[in-house]
């Protein structure tokens, strides 16, 4: 019993004295113990990636008429209640007709009297046709019996013509709507003079319901993607055409658009182009002049490269890099072609290829060269309490 006690003795004076060596070693040996660091990585693949732009637009109204007089006059009525919607056809101003009656009045006595002109010039016609072939009368008077006769009734058909104009002057006395649509404000009242030359409307009318929405478009950026279609790196299918709308609040519209069709003029100024959508617009929430973003699939990249933003760092020249785990299990670093990002992820188009290993979480303080405990990185998985490695959450998970 004395023997073993004195033996512990010792063993605890040597352990004393070896807790004074150098600590760095000690860490670095339970760090040995532990295994190679852990890392969360994505495994590269190829898939079809759907590419769409966010652009500003404005909206305007799918068909606008400027409500002008056709006559001259004093409006006597208006017959319309300013923001309502309105047929084609109806009724909106009545101008004083009695100037315009009395026209069509005076072209109805001009066509009766020409009309009886024709009776009278026929008969002389024929009487001086039956003179001339016993010589009674000259030819010459004959002839010109006929021509009477033709003009009497070219005139008829003169003041038919003015009957007709006369009458299309006194139906303009009332203006009616041309197109169905919310009529705006009124800017002429009741008694105030108008006239069939004047450049200021009485009131305009807009169909709202569909509505246009006109997207901005840098001219670079229309050719880029007419290119790319050309030489097969995009394809488009059916949702090319489709547009979803963020309004002036942020929110989303609740129904999405179709592109009609691109401007084929480049504005000088700014060097862009309109592209033109169509939406729906029962309920009147989108009014002409409104500001929106409207989002618009570009086409589909066959075989695209996503890689997590948060994996992609910068060298010193501003280079895009990511840090795989590569064949030896150490970490290596990758520059990489980066196009543009897709929701949360970068767009690789050069330095990656299927199977490559891309890390995504537990890098930030590893040397190049470490090796490294891989474990597929979750992007949906929640973030790690403080202190717990993300890596390890992740581990945790695919257990």
């Amino acid at each position: 019993m004395k023997k073993l006690t004195a033996a512990l003795g010792v063993a605890l004076i040597l352990g004393g004295c070896g807790g004074g060596g150098d600590a760095a070693e000690q860490q670095k040996a339970a760090a040995a113990a532990a295994g190679p660091p852990q890392v969360g990585f994505v495994a590269v693949r190829e898939e079809p990636v759907t590419l769409s732009t966010e652009l500003p637009g404005r909206t305007a109204a799918y068909e606008t008429s400027e409500v002008r007089p056709q006559v001259n006059g004093i409006i006597l009525a208006r017959l319309f209640e300013e923001g309502d919607m309105v047929r084609a056809g109806q009724p909106l101003y009545r101008i004083d007709p009695a100037p315009y009656q009395a026209q069509v009045a005076s072209a109805q006595a001009a066509l009766a009297r020409s009309r009886a002109a024709i009776a009278s010039t026929a008969a002389l016609s024929r009487r001086y046709n039956e003179l001339v072939r016993i010589n009674a009368i000259s030819r010459q008077e004959a002839e010109n019996a006929v021509t009477g006769a033709q003009q009497a009734r070219a005139d008829v058909a003169a003041q038919q013509a003015a009957l007709r104009t006369a009458q299309i002057d006194l139906a303009r006395t009332t203006i009616r709507a041309p197109i169905s649509g919310r009529i705006g404000r009124s800017t002429f009242t009741t008694g105030a003079l108008v006239s069939a030359s004047q450049t200021e409307p009485l009131t305009t009318i807009q169909r709202l319901d569909p509505i246009f929405v006109d997207i901005q478009q840098s001219s670079a950026e229309v050719l880029n993607l007419r290119q790319q279609l050309m030489q097969g790196e995009l394809s488009r299918g059916s949702g090319a055409a489709r547009v979803r709308l963020k309004l002036e609040n942020g929110s989303v519209y609740p129904s999405e658009g179709t592109l009609k069709f691109t401007d084929v003029t480049v504005d000088p100024t700014t060097g862009s182009q309109v592209i033109r959508a169509v939406f729906s617009n029962p309920r009147g929430l989108l009014l002409p002049g409104m500001f929106a973003r409207a989002e618009m699939i570009e086409g589909t990249k066959a075989g695209g490269i996503l890689v997590p933003q948060r994996a992609v760092t910068r060298d010193e020249k501003g280079g895009a890099v990511v840090m795989i785990i590569g064949a030896d299990g150490k970490l290596t670093p990758r520059p990489i072609t980066t196009a543009r990002t897709v929701g949360q992820n970068w767009l690789v188009t050069a330095g990656l290829k299927t199977g490559d290993k891309v890390v995504v979480e537990g890098a930030q303080n590893l040397q190049p060269g470490t090796p490294v405990k891989g474990v597929p990185y979750q992007q949906n998985q929640q973030q790690a309490a403080p202190g717990q490695q993300p890596a390890a959450a992740g581990q945790a998970q695919a257990k």
